[in-house]
């Protein structure tokens, strides 16, 4: 798909009521609108409306085989929606609010747009902790659906500036509420009864999944085919070449370090993945802005959120 050129004036506005009501009012009319969420700031659209939605690709340039998130404001909004297992009630009984989207049979009765699940019997949703999102959800009256607002393929936004950076001209209005609290996408998964099988990793872990259902977690999503966001082998990826698991800099490199290192920018001098999860993103814009010619990155523990790490820094480098 083409990204169109711009059209629009672009806004960023502080996120309070009055900013909000215009929001809202955007969405009812059919426009996307950035908004923040706890992982990163999202291209959100009224889930119901299929120009909304195909609003949101047009924007992203995003492929329509590619599904959306669709995000809603309680579980009440969640149950008419999808078909929810005793596995997956368990699950979003431990986890929602948060950073966790489940994959779950669409009910037919649920007046999504069939553009959000591209054209699978199924739809992830999602209910976020951020009160911005929650807050537009309730004012607009609609489930939200949601992919992370920026070109399609390209670093995730955890600011409203890479929103800007990215989309500007292609969205009316951008939501600000400063940089995000987790810093990778929601982790994805589809309850079955007897497992759970993990189809993009993030800051809820394999481990957290099997300690609240006592189930297995399989990595990977059925025949390799496309059934969530997140799963295209080229995502999240700079306009520069990126080298993983560097320990220094070679001539033309911007080096990303993680723990004790020399290193342009370090994402946790304390090797902490939380904290370096949280400034992933934010350093890749930085890397890609900078004079240097190609990315580094210092090898990340793949344990606990680092294994969602490594996932869009593979990505990233595909």
């Amino acid at each position: 798909m083409t990204i169109p050129n711009p059209v629009f004036s672009t806004r960023i506005c502080r996120y309070g009521s009055e900013a909000l009501r215009e929001a809202a009012l955007l969405i009812r009319a059919g426009e996307p609108v950035a908004v923040p969420t706890e992982t990163v700031y999202g291209l959100a659209a009224d889930a119901t409306d299929s120009h909304a939605v195909a609003a949101i690709y047009n924007a992203k340039g995003r492929p329509s085989f590619n599904p959306l998130i669709v995000h809603v404001s309680d579980q009440e909004m969640a149950a008419r929606l999808a078909e929810f297992s005793p596995v997956a009630k368990q699950l979003a009984t431990r986890f929602w609010p948060g950073a966790l989207t489940l994959v779950l049979p669409v009910r037919s009765d649920s007046g999504l747009s069939p553009l959000v699940t591209a054209g699978l019997p199924t739809v992830a949703l999602r209910l976020p902790a951020h009160p911005a999102m929650r807050a537009l959800i309730r004012e607009s009256g609609r489930p939200l659906a949601a992919p992370s607002a920026n070109r399609s393929g390209a670093i995730s936004p955890t600011r409203a500036e890479h929103v800007l950076s990215s989309l500007n001209g292609r969205v009316r209005m951008i939501l600000d509420e400063g940089p995000t609290s987790e810093g990778v996408e929601s982790t994805i998964a589809a309850p079955e009864t007897d497992r759970i099988r993990l189809l993009r990793p993030g800051p809820v872990t394999a481990a957290m999944l099997e300690e609240a259902t006592h189930l297995p977690v399989v990595t990977g999503a059925e025949n390799a085919r496309i059934e969530a966001p997140g799963q295209m082998e080229s995502h999240y990826a700079p306009s520069k070449p990126v080298r993983l698991n560097a320990l220094k800099a070679e001539k033309d490199e911007y080096l990303i370090g993680f723990g004790l290192m020399p290193c342009h920018m370090n994402l946790s001098p304390d090797a902490d993945v939380r904290e370096a999860a949280a400034n992933l993103f934010a350093a890749l814009h930085i890397a890609d802005a900078s004079a240097a010619e190609r990315i580094a990155v210092a090898p990340v523990p793949n344990e606990g959120i680092g294994v969602a790490i490594n996932d869009r820094l593979r990505r990233a480098a595909a």
